[in-house]
């Protein structure tokens, strides 16, 4: 298991331990800008197109609600993604008229 796929696996696992750093790899891996706020806030703004963005403070430990969103979030992604892999695969490649 590679370190990435273990850093997956502590966040579906709701590890409390998590950091900031950690979670900034994973949402920027699954395609999410991140934005910070003007005016020195302590908190980053993660957008996807598609999706809801995801408001993150960047003190350490993360909290465990934001890990849940995060969670929730990732696996939305997964489960899209796998459901236009499936229709590929039904429409013989072609996913378009």
């Amino acid at each position: 298991m590679s370190k990435f796929d273990k850093l997956l696996q502590r966040i579906k696992n709701l590890d409390k331990g998590l950091r900031f750093d950690e979670v900034k790899k994973v949402l920027l891996s699954y395609g999410y800008t991140l934005k910070f706020p003007h005016g020195g806030s302590s908190h980053a703004t993660f957008r996807k197109e598609g999706y809801n963005s995801i408001t993150i403070p960047t003190h350490e430990p993360i909290k465990r609600i934001y890990i849940i969103l995060v969670k929730e979030t990732i696996e939305r992604i997964d489960e899209d993604e796998k459901e236009i892999f499936e229709a590929r695969d039904e429409t013989g490649g072609n996913c378009g008229p």
